[in-house]
């Protein structure tokens, strides 16, 4: 994948999280405060926990911290899926989400 490639694809995933997030403010009583400065999105729900998504141009890949640990993500068959196999990012999201807020949150494409 060229670096033009990775850079519309990695913008795009952070473009779809700001618009998961305003879905689910107003569509449920759950407040995520979402911010964006240039490569990375801060999630902060009610009780002050984060989960920081940020892209990783030298390495073309997108990087995920929660509170359970960090994830590395590459664009693998049409998504992307977490370097170390542990699934596809917007699942993980929802799931961490969900065990950050306290709340079921679904993050989905």
């Amino acid at each position: 994948m060229t670096d033009l490639e990775y850079l519309d694809r990695a913008e795009e995933l952070l473009a779809q999280v700001e618009r998961a997030c305003d879905r689910i403010n107003d569509t449920s009583d759950v407040d995520v405060d979402n911010q964006r400065v240039g490569g990375m999105v801060t999630l902060t729900f009610s009780n002050r926990s984060q989960i920081v998504v940020n892209l990783q141009k030298p390495l073309q890949e997108v990087w995920l911290a929660a509170l359970s640990g960090g994830y590395h993500f590459r664009w693998v068959d049409g998504c992307w899926q977490d370097s170390k196999g542990q699934g596809e990012f917007f699942a993980i999201l929802s799931r961490e989400a969900e065990n950050q807020s306290g709340a079921p949150l679904r993050f989905t494409v």
